[in-house]
């Protein structure tokens, strides 16, 4: 069966935890991540079977439901998803580079993932609300119509729930802005 993930985005670190707690006293999930990102809110990010990851985030979006920012289930994410979020991704040449913001934590990670999966492309970093005021931004490279169709999708995917903020396609970037990026 295939690994799925689940995150949750709470306005406050207090419902935000008490979240975390309620996901993974629901199901049978694991906490990949539980923290404070800028600006105080707190996400969580949990791993599992389908079923177990979609009912752990179901209880824990009832828990302060007024403190509830966002949240999503990805039932089989891209492999080069966790390598962009622990900057561990190995990317030496960058063709075009696409860059995408949103306003919140998990609409950068369902953007990444969308954008994975449109085309043939290398995610680079995923910054999740860290130093951002909560904020968040992908960087992905290839080619260049590659890039242009895989972040058009990823922004199409996040756009509905109004947490898209801007993106850019730049083909050939300099090498000083490669070099700033890798």
């Amino acid at each position: 069966m295939a690994r799925s993930i689940g995150m949750i985005e709470f306005k406050t670190v207090a419902a935000g935890v008490t979240a975390a707690d309620r996901m993974v006293k629901t199901a049978e999930v694991e906490l990949l991540e539980a923290q404070v990102v800028c600006p105080g809110k707190y996400i969580a990010l949990i791993a599992g079977e389908l079923s177990a990851v979609r009912s752990a985030v179901e209880a824990a979006k009832a828990i302060c439901e007024e403190q509830f920012i966002d949240s999503f289930v990805l039932g089989n994410p891209h492999e080069s998803i966790f390598p962009a979020i622990y900057g561990t991704s190995h990317v030496e040449n960058i063709s075009a580079l696409g860059i995408l913001e949103t306003f919140d934590a998990a609409a950068i990670i369902v953007a990444a993932d969308v954008a994975a999966k449109t085309a043939i492309v290398d995610l680079i970093e995923l910054r999740i609300a860290k130093g951002m005021c909560g904020k968040s931004y992908l960087y992905l490279t290839g080619e260049v119509a590659a890039v242009e169709a895989a972040i058009e999708h990823a922004k199409d995917s996040v756009a509905p729930g109004g947490m898209y903020l801007d993106s850019s396609v730049i083909a050939h970037p300099d090498a000083q802005i490669c070099k700033s990026i890798l």
